[in-house]
């Protein structure tokens, strides 16, 4: 399946460049994105999660920066794998800035995926369909991190992103362990899992700045960053996850 969109932003090119260099920060405004391990400047473990038709596929997609000429070009290559509903991809990426008259940039992202397994069944316009959902919602992301103060009023993203050296799983402090146990006492009656995010660090240490979540599932270990203000969404995407 080949992509290609483009949109405009006022910001020069300079500064888009700066960001598409940032994993986090344009993870975040991926949709479904769930966290991001850090290997290199130029490679990275995705987490993400993707809704097709029935199917929910949580895919851990290694990417890799393979070709840049700063400040107009950039391409990716990455796989994936969702061993639970039997289904991969391979992807390549690249995206052109270009610098219009009046200073504002031009991205064009051109995409081509591969998704092999039971996700491939599906025919192109539901998967396009899907594609274009996703970088609707990626794009106003973009452009609200792109606008003045970007970095404070941009939207939270669904799924906030956690970096993890490769060489040792993260541990952020204060940490919590988010387990099946919790999904059951916590999520499901709602405030339940914001006080056991909070604990009484707000009575006993101050105001919390951001939640830390840790889920450990089989072999896989995800660490995930919050903003404390908006615990609500942490407690919507955690019971999500935790289906």
């Amino acid at each position: 399946m080949e992509i290609e969109k483009t949109l405009v932003t006022a910001a020069p090119p300079a500064r888009v460049w700066e960001l598409l260099l940032d994993p986090n920060v344009m993870g975040a405004c991926v949709p479904g994105m769930a966290s991001i391990e850090v290997i290199s400047d130029v490679e990275y473990v995705a987490h993400m999660a993707v809704k097709i038709a029935f199917i929910n596929a949580r895919f851990r997609l290694n990417t890799k920066i393979v070709e840049t000429r700063a400040p107009h070009y950039l391409r990716t290559e990455g796989t994936g794998e969702d061993a639970s509903v039997a289904s991969s991809l391979r992807q390549s990426s690249e995206i052109f800035l270009t610098e219009q008259d009046d200073g504002s940039t031009q991205l064009r992202i051109k995409v081509q995926v591969d998704v092999l397994g039971r996700l491939g069944t599906f025919g192109l316009s539901v998967m396009k369909t899907k594609a274009d959902r996703m970088w609707d919602e990626f794009g106003a992301n973009l452009l609200a991190r792109l606008a003045p103060g970007g970095a404070q009023a941009a939207a939270v993203p669904a799924a906030p992103l956690a970096k993890a050296p490769a060489s040792a799983p993260a541990a952020p402090a204060p940490a919590v362990l988010a387990s099946h146990n919790s999904h059951a006492n916590g999520v499901a009656n709602g405030t339940g899992l914001l006080s056991r995010l909070f604990g009484r660090a707000g009575s006993d240490r101050g105001p919390v700045s951001d939640i830390c979540v840790e889920v450990r599932r089989r072999d896989e270990t995800i660490v995930v960053r919050w903003p404390a203000q908006h615990g609500e969404q942490c407690a919507a995407w955690l019971r999500d996850y935790l289906k």
